[in-house]
């Protein structure tokens, strides 16, 4: 039997995918030989974008292969192209490639356009894409007068770029004068467009060289902005300097300071949308200000981020998706939170996309008569137009072919003739872009020729896969069979693969795979076979690896590494230090099988691979080497046991067996106990259970074991620092199935209808089974009856219905596990219910004794238990304010429920509104739910004291009466029968005075109280009565008018004769005292103020000059703007009444000073009198006691 090639490719392990992958490669690289008669295909040409350095010649690319050998010419914007008559362009020989000279002359713009070739023969015409071309272009910046920024600690801050427009467009970035990047963060970062955004300033912001550099990487030019100088201030140096330069420096911002919450510095509003295009990268920007700095956080609104294309720049400001496609549209949402609020921005996105190839037109090449097929199938969004050019010339134009029929994106092909050779164009466009393909279709009719070289060799290692090729030609296409051997034994489809383009695929090669293989291809036209050889070479193997090393520095290390290998191969050794050459150090020397490092010191740690190379394949090995510091003697190892070693399994019964083990070593502890787990890999694989625990000077144990269970065990030992691996897993044994030893649990009997009941239980897993085919056997029967049992049996369940059943009757149930062997032991009786219906009946004989006028109490008989039909629950009580037939009011009722739990046949109401009507009803409730109604009962709740009045207004205050108006209360709870109103006087200190009551009739809201004392507060206390007493008070306070005559006495000290007087006479002696004291100022004398400025220093008086006796300037500690001398005194010699707390102005005196107790100046040589708190940045000045003497003198 030979193997032939069959239509339908043969499926390959997910191991051999770069296989698969080399293989379609192959498929697709089938074509015609270079030495028959084909059409024009393009093989090379410029990208669609062409954008050239203006500084270069520009070079065009466009290379074609067929027979005879094509012809070529261009296309520019449309129109012929005719080289020959620009000496500028000239075309490479045998190539269409264009190279126009603009180094010695001319300019790159004359020759920007559309360019197109066309390469051409006897058989057909290919075409290029359109091939746009424009010169590079790097602007400088337009030039602008950039003013210094001025703004305040912690406002926001946006840098403009606004780079020139170039093509390709620049890449920004923002650097210093000294050409440092400037450094960025979650608060300061670069945004998409270019700008600096800054969420909030920090003094360290404050620089004179923020620079905006675009770097334009075609030409390898960079373009410089303009600085930008920005100064960050606090809150009184922004003051001061406004008033300073206001009219030459522009004022950035006015906002507080203070932390507030997040707002988009980018994009703006709320919402925004975003298009992007299919395969592109998805680039998202959110950049938020606010104090402290806010987080920006990503979700999709109607999915998930896709998690391997998802990335997050510019500290997660910038969201982009990788490879977008129209499944990335959507809703995205970036939020900005800091700790004072949160905001979010939705972004929708559009994915657009240029067209896509979903079937690419392939070169046909087809036989006379044979037929075929051109298929050209795109995609994109919107949906692309597909359109079919014949030879460069659109179809609808050409001339009819009887061999072709259109069919939308495919071309249909019958019969077809040599004069059918022509190269088909398909163009897939929509407005977002454009694709063009070229396929052929030549017909031939060539006998097969295998183009593999004949007696090809291939060696290939053993076990894995092998490929021998058979390339091959011809028209019709030829069928493929393969052979093995001189004798022409036959390949067999169950060990080998067979592939469309001719391979033979050996999966696993093995040393019997060695020989002699022959390809054979047949057409009609004839046959053609070619020999290859297959050797299977031993792989290559380290036999000794290097093995981990300890040592101590100073010392020598060895690392061997033995290799096998093929005899035929020639393998090399190589080693590597942490995956790099060895150093290059006399310390470490390299023979046959060995690695030696001599003096060995701590830069000598790391892992050292031995690397053995064939021509066919490669291994490795690693030890890692550890450098320790010298020890005077070895200090013990302490460290959990090594894992027991060689289980084994004796005494094999059916319900026990005997394990014993050799125990590992115990690392310098004594091993104090062994775990042993098992598993039970029929039912529970891959999960292991304690079994028992022994002594750790024990090493066997007797386990009991479980029917049916196919068993394996493992031990563990433990020491004083814990315990080790688990050893390996035991030989497995499997125990004989028996009956089950157990029922199941938690058995159930409840109905979920009148009529049925439902039968739960807990099922037994599959290691209590003890055996194949487990079931349960469920039985019932009714508790009260003769009835025999009713069973039946079920597999794979816990629920089993029993419908027809009386309602709610008592069950007797069991549910029984048996297998293939047998039952398990009878099983206990369990107690259920059929379903419950509603009660029947309500409780009757219902009766109310109201307790007080909030509460009462409800009696009432029990319902028989028949008619309850279900477990009674208990019983509930409604109960609502009645009303009357003629009462108006129809509002909803509201009624208020009470339950009673289990079988209680009274029960209290509390919360009644007192001095209503009330009617109610009970009704038995089950778990099915609740019974009718009592008939209503209705009862009257007697009188309460009322609330309190509603209001308490005071009014009309007199001499010595008050009118006190009132509204009734809210809640009368009866009807009211007077008023008490008692009051009490309130002296000056706040002491209340006797109190005093009175009776106002129940018809009063309004009472005028007389013989009240004149200009005193009283308070008041008001209550409201019932015949059940007085209700809660409501209080108020009011005062009486004070005495005309009296308030007449009360004259204002300052505008009596004899304090003015007294006032003018201080001041005169003052005037005289500030005369004498200058006087002996100027003399050198000293007085008592002096003296105690001389002991109490102001930093901010400034001493007198020595050569004049004269005070020196004033300069304010907190401004430092200095003032001329004398500016503090007013020109009218007066003191604003502002400027002193202390000034004799308001006593009615002009005086120019203010005074301490002593009678010494307080402002004497001070600059500034302190801030108030509540004054802002406004001062207050006090004028100088020297400036006044100046100017009286």
């Amino acid at each position: 039997m030979q193997l032939k090639i069959m239509p339908k490719k043969k499926h390959l392990s997910a191991g051999r995918v770069p296989l698969i992958l080399f293989l379609c490669q192959m498929v697709s690289a089938l074509e015609v030989p270079l030495d028959l008669v084909q059409p024009p295909t393009i093989t090379q040409q410029s990208p669609k974008d062409y954008i050239i350095d203006p500084r270069e010649n520009i070079v065009v690319q466009c290379e074609a292969k067929g027979k005879p050998p094509p012809s070529f010419s261009w296309t520019r914007n449309g129109t012929h192209f005719d080289i020959d008559k620009d000496p500028l362009v000239t075309m490479k020989p045998g190539s269409g490639t264009l190279i126009i000279n603009i180094m010695s002359e001319g300019k790159a713009e004359t020759y920007e356009g559309v360019y197109q070739c066309t390469a051409r023969n006897e058989r057909g015409a290919a075409i290029s894409n359109n091939i746009v071309i424009r010169p590079s272009r790097s602007p400088l910046w337009t030039k602008e007068k950039l003013e210094p920024m001025i703004l305040q600690n912690g406002q926001p801050l946006v840098l403009p770029c606004r780079p020139p427009i170039g093509l390709p467009p620049a890449i920004i970035f923002w650097m210093d004068n000294s050409f440092q990047r400037l450094p960025q963060s979650e608060r300061v970062s670069q945004g998409l467009n270019g700008d600096l955004y800054f969420s909030n300033v920090l003094p360290e912001d404050t620089r004179e060289d923020y620079i905006c550099y675009a770097r334009f990487n075609h030409t390898q030019t960079i373009q410089q902005k303009q600085p930008i100088s920005v100064k960050v201030i606090s809150v009184d140096e922004l003051n001061d300097t406004l008033a300073a330069n206001l009219s030459d420096t522009e004022f950035y911002s006015a906002k507080s300071s203070r932390e507030r919450p997040p707002m988009f510095l980018t994009p703006e509003g709320n919402a925004s949308h975003k298009e992007e295009l299919r395969g592109n990268v998805l680039s998202l920007e959110c950049i938020a200000e606010g104090l402290p700095t806010p987080i920006i956080y990503w979700i999709k609104e109607d999915g998930t981020l896709p998690i391997n294309r998802t990335f997050y720049r510019n500290f997660k400001k910038t969201l982009q998706i990788t490879e977008v496609s129209e499944a990335d549209s959507g809703n995205y949402q970036c939020i900005a939170k800091n700790p004072l609020g949160a905001i979010h921005h939705t972004i929708s996105v559009t994915v657009k996309a240029a067209p896509y190839w979903i079937v690419a037109p392939q070169n046909l090449v087809l036989s006379p008569g044979e037929d075929g097929s051109l298929i050209c199938r795109a995609n994109g969004n919107p949906k692309p137009r597909i359109s079919w050019l014949t030879n460069g010339v659109p179809v609808e134009i050409t001339p009819d072919d009887p061999s072709r029929k259109i069919d939308g994106d495919t071309i249909i092909f019958s019969n077809v003739q040599e004069r059918s050779s022509a190269v088909y164009q398909c163009n897939a466009s929509n407005e977002y872009g454009y694709l063009l393909a070229n396929a052929f279709v030549n017909v031939l009719a060539e006998p097969p020729r295998i183009l593999t070289s004949a007696n090809t060799l291939y060696q290939v290692i053993a076990n894995r896969p092998a490929l021998l090729d058979c390339a091959f030609f011809g028209s019709p296409l030829p069928t493929i069979e393969w052979f093995k051997g001189a004798k022409g034994r036959a390949l067999h489809e169950d060990i080998y693969v067979l592939h469309d383009n001719g391979t033979l695929e050996i999966p696993v090669a093995q040393k019997d795979s060695t020989g002699t293989y022959t390809c054979v291809a047949r057409n009609k036209l004839g046959m053609a076979k070619n020999e290859v050889h297959l050797e299977i070479k031993d792989p290559t193997r380290i036999i000794k690896q290097p093995e981990y090393a300890t040592v101590q520095r100073g010392s020598t290390v060895s690392f061997e590494c033995k290799v096998k290998h093929d005899h035929t191969l020639i393998p090399t050794v190589m080693w590597l230090k942490d995956n790099g050459e060895l150093p290059n150090d006399e310390r470490f020397t390299v023979d046959k099988d060995h690695l030696v490092v001599a003096d060995v010191d701590d830069g000598d740690g790391g892992t050292y691979t031995c690397v053995a190379n064939t021509t066919l394949d490669k291994v490795s090995a690693s030890a890692v080497l550890s450098v320790v510091a010298p020890t005077p003697t070895p200090a013990p190892h302490y460290d959990v046991p090594k894992p027991p070693i060689d289980l084994e399994l004796t005494n094999q019964l059916d319900k026990s067996v005997q394990l014993s083990w050799t125990p590992g070593d115990d690392n310098n502890s004594p091993i104090t106990k062994f775990i042993i787990e098992y598993e039970d890999t029929m039912h529970e694989a891959g999960l292991w259970h304690r079994q028992a625990e022994v002594s750790g000077t024990q090493t066997t144990a007797q386990l009991n074991l479980s029917p049916y269970v196919n068993y394996a065990f493992r031990v563990t030992a433990v020491n004083n620092y814990g315990p080790s691996l688990p050893s390996k897993a035991s030989a497995q044994y499997f125990t004989k199935a028996a009956e089950p030893d157990k029922n199941p649990t938690a058995v159930e009997g409840l109905g979920s209808e009148p009529d049925n009941l439902v039968i739960t239980w807990k099922p037994l897993n599959g290691f209590e089974s003890n055996g194949p085919g487990l079931q349960y056997k469920v039985s019932w029967r009714q508790k009260d009856g003769d009835d025999e049992w009713t069973s039946v049996l079920v597999a794979n369940v816990s629920k089993y219905i029993v419908s027809g059943t009386p309602t709610f009757v008592p069950y007797l149930i069991k549910v029984q596990a048996l297998n293939d062997v047998g039952f398990a032991p009878e099983p206990d009786e369990v107690m259920g219910h059929s379903g419950e219906d509603l009660p029947m009946v309500a409780p009757g004989n219902v009766d109310v004794n109201v307790v007080n006028s909030t509460l009462a109490e409800v009696h009432w008989d029990p319902v028989p238990l028949k008619s309850i039909r279900g477990h009674l629950q208990g019983y509930r009580i409604y109960y609502w304010k009645a009303q009357s037939s003629s009462s108006r009011d129809k509002r909803h009722i509201e009624k208020k429920i009470l339950t009673f739990q289990g079988s209680k046949t009274h029960g209290m109401l509390p919360g009644l509104e007192p001095f209503s009507h009330y009617a109610l009803n009970v009704r038995v409730v089950n778990g099915k739910g609740e019974g009718p109604a009592s008939p209503d009962r209705v009862f009257h709740t007697p009188e309460g004291v009322p609330s309190a009045p509603s209001s308490l207004k005071i009014t009309n205050p007199s001499l010595d009466s008050l009118t006190l108006e009132w509204d009734p209360p809210s809640h009368p709870n009866g009807i009211l029968t007077e008023y008490t109103l008692k009051y009490q006087p309130i002296n000056s200190t706040h002491e209340l005075g006797p109190v005093l009551d009175l009776k106002i009739p129940a018809n009063k809201t309004r009472w005028i109280l007389k013989n009240l004392n004149f200009s005193t507060r009283y308070k008041f206390y008001f209550y409201a009565h019932t015949s059940a007493g007085a209700g809660s008070h409501i209080t108020e306070e009011a005062i009486t008018t004070m005495d005309a005559a009296m308030a007449s006495r009360q004259v204002d000290i300052a505008t009596q004769g004899w304090f003015i007087g007294l006032m003018c006479a201080v001041a005169l002696l003052i005037l005289i005292l500030l005369i004498v004291c200058f006087i002996r100022r100027n003399k050198g004398g000293k007085y008592p103020v002096k003296e105690k400025e001389d002991a109490h220093a102001d930093p901010e008086i400034q001493p007198m000059k020595e050569d004049d006796g004269t005070f020196g300037e004033y300069s304010d500690a907190e401004d430092h703007k200095p003032l001329k001398k004398g500016s503090r005194t007013p020109s009218d010699r007066t003191v604003k009444k502002e400027d002193s707390d202390d000034s004799l102005v308001d006593y009615g005196e002009g005086v120019n000073g203010q005074f301490n107790e002593d009678g010494s100046f307080i402002g004497q040589y001070s600059g500034k009198k302190e801030k108030e708190p509540a004054e802002g940045n406004e001062s207050s000045e006090a004028p100088s006691p020297v400036n006044a003497m100046n100017s009286f003198v």
